[in-house]
């Protein structure tokens, strides 16, 4: 055999026992010889003797000790594989998720670049007691500190959002896990693992976009904003950033918008639902779905008292006493006075960078009053007349917007018709004709012949399609009679009556035709208003402004408003002459029935020809305001007139406006002319004036004695 090997033959297994030996024991081993190793010498081995007939036994319990040694040594070698694979896979999952991390910083701003986006600004507007009426701003609402609100307000958001706030550094793995645990049971609907730094992370710098790339750069922004602000900053920041629904961003607008009330009066039970309410702001709203609001803030009120942010004795009071979303009241007008704020703003202060504080000289009742009177009216009597719109502006003498109605309901419509709606103001414009032709050298005894007219092909007519015959112009005007307007503007020509209209207020085009004498061109509420003002200041010209002081936070004043005025544009003897005739309009005239007792009241109706437009226009010496009643597709309305629905609608605001206060006179008095006889003791009233005929075209009637002129005639020329 030995030969064999040294010849490189193949050689058999050896049983130990020579060829044609029986097998008997059974042994089935090899010998040591029968295992060639690569580098044996045959003629150097000697063949040992062969004892192996008689072999040890088997260990029944390991097979023999050489097989349980190899079967060990490969346990131990699958054991370590393992190790070594997984040690592999995890180094290279760890070098994967670096270089997945490092890829999304770097899409971020350089960390030491990063700052923390400004606060978009807010304006709150407040009334002249300071209520607030509206804010205004991206946002909805102020910024509040943590100092200024109570302590249970913020806990609330802690307690449900994230209970480890105050010991995570960014990122919490305790509360990942809690979630993906409950998550995978089903405990409780589907839980998130964010904390408040990673959503005031994604609020501040990200999209709300739900993907791990997101996730990542929300996990990195936490970790610095962790580095480089305190947890109480962390939280007010967050507090001040986090959308609630219905347009407020932070806990000051969502508190003002859902309890009417600031976020530092909240009660326990508020602040819970506040708390609630950012998980899913348009499913948990409270205005909306209060009873699932109100689980969640059972929720919230809890969890507040299970780590000890209230007392037990707290909760029970909260939750036996919920948190109940107030109805609002009314149709919002105040939205129509803060829209006009933000409109005229920027002409006061320019750009507006911090939150600011506007003071107004809105007056809050007055304006919920108009508001209900207005509204009310519609409600009632609207439908039945064809009439779906109304606006109503009331001044100051001096100018100041006390009550700004632009519509009827502000959440349907936002048109504001008080400042930008311009209509046809019908006799309501007649008073600037009659103030020319005084100021021409008229008087409120002068006669005009009330008979049917024509000039150049206009044919005016009377809305009752009568005549009086010869009547002074204080008549005229009390009855409203149109051919007597068209014969005055004939007299002193359109260009004269435009001027006079422009010094008094009026901004909007007019055309200068005939027909401009009985409100033919188109003029927005709030300058007859203005204009009107004049009549009820003693003659003085106003800007109408709703604008007082702006502040800043800190208290600075950015804009107070100094009295100005644009001086005297009516002369006293006119201006007494005129608001007697007003004085006549409201006492036996067409506004009779809206007179308010014991007061110097002025007023004038205003109807369209085609029942487009109706207005009334009045003024005491404590309040100027005017009321337009119509439809925003100017369709008619059914035979609605000034001194109908509209006059209805200022009598009955200007009554309530003026209850329980001392009746003031007019500044300017009321002329009193004494009667005035001919020869034969007839009235100058009952007697036709003889006059010159009427001058064509736009050549102006001449007084017999010149007029001093007025401030603008003296600034401007002419």
């Amino acid at each position: 055999m030995n030969d064999r090997i040294a010849r490189g033959e193949r050689r058999e297994p050896s049983f130990g026992y020579e060829r044609g030996e029986r097998h008997v024991d059974g042994d089935m081993r090899l010998s040591p010889d029968d295992r060639p190793t690569r580098f044996q010498k045959a003629a150097a081995q000697p063949e040992p003797s062969r004892q192996l007939r008689n072999p040890p036994k088997r260990d029944k319990r390991g097979g023999g000790s050489g097989g349980g040694k190899r079967r060990g040594r490969r346990r131990r070698s699958l054991l370590g594989g393992l190790f070594y694979w997984s040690m592999v896979l995890g180094l290279w999952c760890v070098i994967g998720v670096g270089g997945l991390i490092a890829y999304h910083a770097s899409q971020l701003p350089p960390i030491n670049q990063l700052t923390v986006p400004k606060r978009p600004p807010n304006i709150a507007i407040l009334a002249a007691d300071g209520a607030l009426l509206a804010n205004r701003g991206e946002t909805g609402g102020r910024t509040v500190t943590i100092g200024e609100i109570p302590p249970y307000l913020p806990k609330a958001f802690v307690a449900i959002e994230d209970r480890r706030f105050y010991e995570h550094f960014g990122i919490d793995p305790v509360g990942i896990t809690r979630a993906v645990v409950n998550n995978l049971r089903g405990r409780g609907g589907m839980q998130g693992g964010s904390t408040l730094t990673q959503q005031l992370a994604k609020n501040l710098f990200l999209t709300q976009e739900r993907t791990a790339a997101r996730k990542i750069q929300e996990a990195i922004l936490a970790l610095w904003l962790e580095r480089t602000y305190t947890k109480d900053q962390i939280l007010e920041l967050y507090l001040n950033r986090v959308y609630f629904g219905s347009g407020a961003y932070g806990v000051e607008a969502a508190a003002q918008r859902y309890f009417n009330k600031s976020a530092r009066s909240v009660t326990i039970a508020e602040a819970a639902m506040l708390a609630g309410l950012v998980q899913a702001p348009s499913r948990l709203a409270p205005n909306r779905n209060p009873d699932l609001a109100e689980k969640r803030a059972q929720l919230v009120i809890a969890a507040m008292a299970d780590q000890g942010f209230i007392t037990q004795a707290a909760a029970k009071t909260a939750l036996t006493a919920p948190a109940e979303v107030p109805e609002r009241v009314g149709a919002g007008s105040v939205n129509y006075a803060a829209d006009y704020v933000m409109d005229v703003l920027d002409d006061f202060i320019g750009a507006v960078e911090g939150d600011v504080t506007v003071l107004t000289s809105i007056d809050s009742k007055l304006q919920a009053s108009a508001e209900t009177t207005l509204v009310d009216a519609l409600s009632a009597q609207g439908a039945k007349l064809n009439a779906s719109q109304g606006a109503v502006v009331s001044l100051a003498p001096d100018g100041a917007i006390r009550a700004l109605i632009g519509g009827r309901d502000y959440t349907k419509s936002q048109f504001n018709r008080a400042t930008a709606a311009r209509r046809q103001p019908g006799s309501s414009f007649k008073p600037f004709v009659y103030l020319t032709a005084l100021e021409k050298g008229m008087t409120p005894d002068t006669i005009r012949d009330d008979a049917p007219v024509s000039i150049k092909g206009w044919e005016p007519e009377n809305y009752s399609r009568t005549y009086r015959g010869p009547v002074t112009l204080a008549t005229a005007m009390q009855h409203s009679l149109n051919t007597v307007a068209a014969r005055l503007i004939q007299e002193v020509t359109p260009k004269e009556v435009i001027r006079t209209a422009q010094r008094l207020g009026i901004t909007s085009a007019l055309q200068p035709n005939m027909s401009l004498a009985l409100g033919t061109s188109e003029v927005t509420p709030l300058e007859m208003t203005a204009a009107y003002a004049t009549f009820a200041n003693g003659g003085q010209s106003v800007l109408p402004y709703v604008i007082r002081e702006v502040r800043q936070t800190n208290g600075k004043v950015v804009y107070a408003r100094k009295a100005a005025g644009l001086g005297q544009v009516i002369q006293p003897q006119q201006l007494a002459m005129i608001d007697m005739m007003f004085y006549g309009v409201m006492n036996g005239g067409t506004g009779s029935k809206f007179n308010i007792p014991g007061w110097q009241v002025g007023g004038k109706s205003g109807t369209t020809q085609d029942y487009g437009d109706a207005w009334f226009v009045g003024f005491t010496a404590k309040l100027v305001t005017a009321v337009w009643v119509g439809n925003d597709d100017n369709s008619k309305m059914k035979r609605v007139t000034g001194s109908g629905l509209p006059g209805e609608i200022w009598g009955k605001y200007m009554k309530a406006a003026h209850a329980g206060a001392q009746p003031i006179p007019l500044p300017g008095g009321l002329w009193q002319g004494a009667p005035k006889t001919l020869g034969d003791g007839a009235p100058v009233a009952e007697v036709r004036q003889q006059e010159a005929p009427p001058p064509t075209g736009d050549r102006a009637w001449v007084p017999p004695a010149p007029q001093e002129k007025n401030f603008f005639e003296r600034l401007f020329g002419g």
